[in-house]
């Protein structure tokens, strides 16, 4: 009984993780309609910016401040963001879904090609920005990176959800996600509207992997966690910020399960394949997923 709760703690706590990353799919397709297929990517960029800022700043004898290197890396996601918004896909406005579509797998490619030409293709050592260990609750152990990163997500989460629900700009960001016509008849600015939605979801997608990779190997195959939050995604919903952690509790959980009781028997295969055997699922039999509004197109 006791491995069985700890395999539950452990997969909660990485499901969390998955929901933060599902968040930055959430919040770029609440304000544009487009699902950024390269999202695992921007993952990866904003890693090895952080790395630039810190690990690489050092090992040319310029070490920052944590705060400085912190604060630069959010500078250069916000520019990141600003640029894939206004050079891919604001041209696209008003484009059919399959263009965007096609953009999307186009911006995956260059995205991978950009960072293997920046930084190259070798490992490095990511940053140790959250503390390693684990702390003992009884007869458990709650690793303390991961709880302290499950932690973020919920707290974000309902940041999010206040800003979308409470906030002005927030209400002009839902308003676009609704209809961009009818939000541009009431004055709202839809291309400002995406261009804040790309941004965030490039900040959120950088916190998530600083929680992935502090203190681990950071590599281009970073980028595959990106597809195994767009299951988690389309599971809670893709307007749903809340939705987000919720789908990832349960992907986490039912990924762990399998990990130790079905991999043994499939040679490690289950658990690979079970995000995307619930992301058919969800297309097939509620593509709106548990928590997204009904009427909604899918790329």
């Amino acid at each position: 009984m006791i491995e069985f709760v700890q395999i539950l703690i452990e997969g909660a706590l990485v499901g969390l993780v998955y929901g933060l990353v599902a968040i930055s799919f959430v919040v770029i397709y609440r304000a544009s309609k487009i699902i950024n297929l390269a999202q695992g990517e921007v993952v990866v960029v904003g890693a090895f910016l952080l790395w630039t800022f810190t690990e690489g700043m050092a090992g040319i004898g310029y070490p920052l401040p944590l705060w400085l290197a912190l604060l630069l890396t959010l500078a250069g996601c916000v520019a990141f963001g600003w640029t894939i918004e206004r050079t891919v896909f604001r041209p696209l406005i008003g484009q059919s879904a399959f263009t965007i579509f096609m953009a999307g797998v186009a911006l995956l490619i260059l995205l991978r090609g950009l960072a293997q030409l920046v930084w190259g293709a070798q490992s490095r050592s990511a940053p140790a920005i959250l503390p390693e260990g684990a702390l003992d609750l009884g007869p458990f152990l709650v690793n303390t990176r991961l709880l302290i990163g499950a932690v973020f997500t919920i707290l974000l989460t309902q940041a999010l959800h206040l800003f979308f629900t409470r906030s002005r700009l927030g209400l002009r960001l839902a308003a676009v996600a609704e209809d961009h016509t009818t939000a541009h008849s009431l004055g709202v600015s839809v291309r400002q509207a995406i261009a804040v939605a790309w941004i965030m979801g490039t900040v959120v997608a950088t916190a998530a992997a600083v929680v992935l990779l502090s203190g681990s190997i950071l590599s281009l195959e970073v980028a595959v966690i990106g597809f195994k939050a767009l299951p988690v995604a389309l599971l809670g919903g893709m307007e749903s910020i809340r939705g987000a952690p919720l789908a990832g509790l349960i992907i986490g959980i039912f990924e762990a399960l399998a990990s130790a009781y079905l991999d043994p028997l499939t040679n490690g295969a289950a658990s690979g394949l079970l995000p995307y055997v619930v992301m058919i699922a969800v297309l097939l039999i509620r593509p709106y997923g548990l928590f997204g509004w009904r009427k909604i197109e899918r790329l």
